[in-house]
């Protein structure tokens, strides 16, 4: 069938999760970027596996909004493949007493679970990546070295992290590695896009 209910159903929570939401310093709506990651999906070749589409339009609702796994799991709407790939692809943000988890110990727990994940939650985290990257890439080129500041992390931290992701995710099916060969090309153009003048 052309026509998915499940993805349907997906995308109608997702955007009612980020409809107050943009994307980092930006005016475009934050669905953007979910939908983006789906499309990446399709075009790499899950275009026919709904259960991965669905939780690619899911995978930061968990994260980002007040929406919560044990809400997602209630409705009944979603089958538990879907809800497993949106909790294997959601970072934990806060310790069990509510504080905020620095940066990095957070990315390193984060890359620990997805060193353990299924293909799926490999799949969509690498396309999320991409699209993330090709955004950073073309603000670089439009707005210059000052894009680095909207992040919590240095320039060099955000590199080392995509590099270990990669790494982290690498699975030996034909369509991941389609994905990662996508994220080292990006990650190598934006290396050379943030070498500026000033540093040659």
């Amino acid at each position: 069938m052309i026509y998915s209910e499940l993805v349907d159903r997906a995308l109608r929570l997702s955007a009612r999760a980020h409809r107050d939401q943009n994307r980092k310093a930006s005016d475009l709506p934050y669905l953007m970027h979910p939908a983006a990651v789906t499309l990446i999906l399709a075009q790499a070749g899950f275009e026919e596996e709904d259960n991965i589409l669905a939780a690619a339009l899911l995978h930061d609702v968990v994260e980002d909004t007040t929406v919560t796994l044990e809400e997602l799991e209630s409705k009944h709407i979603f089958p538990a493949e879907v809800i497993e790939l949106v909790a294997e692809l959601s970072e934990q943000k806060q310790d069990e007493k509510g504080n905020k988890i620095p940066w990095k110990p957070r990315k390193e727990h984060h890359l620990e679970v997805i060193r353990q994940s299924s293909d799926g939650a490999c799949a969509i985290v690498l396309a999320d990546k991409l699209h993330n990257l090709k955004s950073t890439l073309f603000d670089l080129e439009h707005e210059g070295p000052q894009v680095w500041d909207r992040f919590y992390s240095s320039e060099e931290e955000f590199l080392w992290y995509h590099h270990e992701m990669l790494s982290a995710a690498d699975r030996d099916e034909k369509r991941i590695q389609r994905l990662i060969q996508e994220n080292r090309h990006l990650l190598n153009e934006l290396a050379l896009a943030s070498d500026g003048p000033e540093d040659k």
